[in-house]
């Protein structure tokens, strides 16, 4: 349960840490609506999460921890295309957006494989492809890769870093923290520190000591 929170994100890189239960998921998961404050708000560009959530989750996409939650179609590229299934763009265009992801992230030759058999770190620049083909403003990861060896782990991070959007990520991996403009500790449902990545470790450490 989340409590006294009073924050705005603005920063193009942020990160939410804090220990299992404290209720970084649930904070990542109100700002596009997937779960609602049972008090209080949650705004994304001055728009009701919780009243409005179809139009916040047009704008901010979200990336789970596990990406076969996320993954639905048989292949890479009917997977990306569902995606836009209903944006109103028509089949050149969504054509041309799936070659632009799979391109991007290096699945190209992958286009036409069962997307479950992909490797982990390529399951989820899958999961991140079918976020970012809908161009979304805000991008929200809630450990994007925690259930990620090190070398998956960090093409992912790289392909987070890489993108234009607003990014915000939930994780347990402080090292993806280093560049990030800001990083908020929860601990307990609260805002236990709010501020720099170096200032940030030390008071989440303190936290849970």
């Amino acid at each position: 349960m989340l409590r006294d929170i009073d924050i705005r994100i603005t920063e193009r890189r942020v990160g939410i840490i804090g220990s299992n239960g404290s209720g970084k998921s649930t904070m990542a998961r109100m700002i596009n609506g997937l779960l609602r404050p049972t008090s209080g708000t949650v705004t994304v560009d001055g728009i009701d999460a919780a009243k409005k959530g179809a139009r916040v989750r047009r704008k901010v996409g979200f990336v789970f921890t596990d990406p076969d939650t996320q993954i639905v179609m048989p292949t890479v590229s009917e997977d990306l295309a569902f995606s836009l299934r209903r944006s109103g763009a028509g089949k050149q265009e969504i054509a041309q957006r799936v070659e632009e992801i799979l391109a991007r992230f290096g699945l190209h030759e992958h286009a036409e494989h069962p997307s479950h058999l992909l490797s982990g770190g390529q399951k989820q620049l899958l999961a991140l492809g079918a976020v970012l083909i809908r161009r979304p403003e805000v991008i929200v990861a809630d450990e994007p890769t925690t259930l990620l060896d090190l070398r998956n782990a960090r093409v992912v991070a790289d392909a987070l870093d890489s993108v234009d959007q607003q990014v915000i990520v939930v994780t347990h991996q402080l090292s993806l923290l280093d560049s990030f403009e800001r990083v908020i500790v929860i601990a307990e449902g609260a805002v236990a520190f709010d501020g720099a990545p170096a200032d940030a470790v030390p008071a989440y450490r303190a936290s849970v000591e």
